[in-house]
């Protein structure tokens, strides 16, 4: 790649962030920051590509909640019992006295475990959520 195919920009972040950032780019053998960041993209890209497909995956999604966040329990019990179909197990860890961590292994339609993944991450509540799925005929 010559220097005409590179496009130059900058990035603001937070001191913490890229101390830790910068951590992670050196734990990882990265010779420069903007290595790490195409990678970064790269990935983003991927996962990007994968929303937009339509086949059938499984895989698992885990969202970390505060249990104390009036009506959440219900709501969370409502979406799952929504998709029974394509829900296979849950398993549910309490992390402190506010905290759990929910873990919902999953099949089906790409599209289907999207919009569960949504539904259950856009809840008021709700701290953090992933879903890590494969295609279902993946090698």
């Amino acid at each position: 790649m010559t220097s005409n195919n590179l496009s130059r920009f900058g990035v603001s972040m937070e001191e913490g962030l890229l101390e830790s950032f910068d951590q992670l780019i050196e734990e990882k053998g990265y010779k420069t920051r903007s290595e790490a960041v195409r990678d970064l993209v790269r990935e983003k890209l991927v996962k990007h590509k994968w929303e937009q497909d339509d086949h059938e995956v499984a895989g698992c999604l885990l969202i970390f909640y505060d249990h104390h966040q009036r009506h959440l329990m219900g709501e969370l019990t409502t979406i799952q019992h929504d998709y029974h179909d394509t829900i296979l197990a849950t398993t549910h860890f309490h992390l402190d006295h506010h905290n759990c961590l929910e873990m919902i292994v999953v099949r089906g339609n790409a599209q289907n475990i999207r919009t569960l993944r949504d539904k259950l991450l856009s809840l008021k509540g709700v701290k953090y959520g992933s879903l890590s799925v494969s295609p279902v005929d993946a090698p």
